[in-house]
């Protein structure tokens, strides 16, 4: 089998584009291995921003105070609750009105979906939006994390056109078996846009994840903040959460070093709130790819 020649000018592309990706890939990572470093290291040195490139005098105190932070259990149950009810609904919605909208004969089919798409660039703002969600009792409710994301105009496109680039072959072949719009879409649609699926799933579920602006605008209720929003007070009471801290800790039993100070509460409790949607991307990731590239190329 002859091997295929590589002249040098494809060879010096690859080797730069090489580069070039990997200096990108470092540059995404290093925010994330920074933030992680300082947390499990010397929290003066870390203070001092002597933690660059590896940890130093390492330890997890930070991890085991600021999880015995007030509130933190509760807030990131109501956290992973919305995140995953969020985006059920979001994906399942999403994946019906998607199909739904390749259906010719839908009553009204370019009205609504020009309506959907519409709401993709106007909005009313933010007054009308909350006096709207008080009227209709959704503040300090659960439901308003879940409600107000069900209907996502750009899921809906991605799905739309992923649906139609099936062959309609398959869905006219069921149907002369008998097969109605609901059996269609759960036992043949469904499984065969499970890349376009799991993509709007990811999106979904970082946008639920990492929403804080509606618990700050809708919830008084302490029940029902979230891990961000507890993240941002946290970012804003830094110092005062230090104090406490310490206060709480055995002075005879620490390491005078790795007392706890703003920087290192900041910086843990950021670790906390990021890395279980950092833990679950991974697994999503494989879909990307195919389903970002038929569900928003159309033919």
């Amino acid at each position: 089998m002859l091997k295929k020649k590589t002249r040098p000018g494809d060879r010096a592309f690859g080797l730069i584009n090489g580069l070039f990706l990997g200096l990108f890939t470092l540059t995404c990572i290093y925010p994330f291995y920074y933030l992680f470093i300082n947390t499990i290291s010397n929290n003066d040195l870390s203070t001092m921003g002597y933690i660059t490139f590896y940890p130093r005098g390492i330890h997890f105190d930070n991890y085991m105070h600021v999880l015995k932070l007030k509130g933190l259990k509760q807030a990131a149950i109501i956290s992973v609750l919305r995140t995953v009810i969020g985006t059920l609904f979001t994906v399942g919605t999403s994946a019906f009105l998607g199909y739904l909208f390749t259906k010719r004969n839908m009553w009204g089919r370019k009205i609504w979906y020009r309506y959907i798409v519409v709401t993709m660039y106007f909005n009313a703002g933010l007054i009308p939006w909350y006096i709207t969600m008080h009227n209709l009792h959704l503040t300090n409710n659960f439901l308003g994390y879940v409600l107000p994301a069900i209907i996502s105009p750009f899921n809906i496109i991605l799905v739309k056109t992923f649906v139609e680039s099936i062959p309609a072959a398959l869905e006219e072949s069921a149907m002369l078996d008998g097969a109605g719009y609901m059996r269609l879409f759960w036992s043949i649609i469904v499984p065969l846009i499970t890349p376009i699926l799991a993509t709007i799933t990811i999106f979904s579920a970082v946008n639920q994840w990492n929403s804080f602006i509606d618990t700050a605008i809708l919830v008084t209720d302490t029940k029902l903040y979230t891990l961000q929003y507890l993240l941002y007070r946290y970012l804003n009471e830094s110092s005062s959460l230090a104090a406490l801290i310490k206060s709480s800790q055995d002075m005879a039993s620490i390491n005078v070093q790795n007392m706890q100070t703003p920087t290192s509460v900041r910086m843990t409790v950021t670790m906390i709130v990021v890395l279980p949607i950092l833990l679950v991307y991974p697994f999503f990731q494989r879909f990307f790819v195919k389903g970002i590239m038929i569900g928003a190329v159309k033919g």
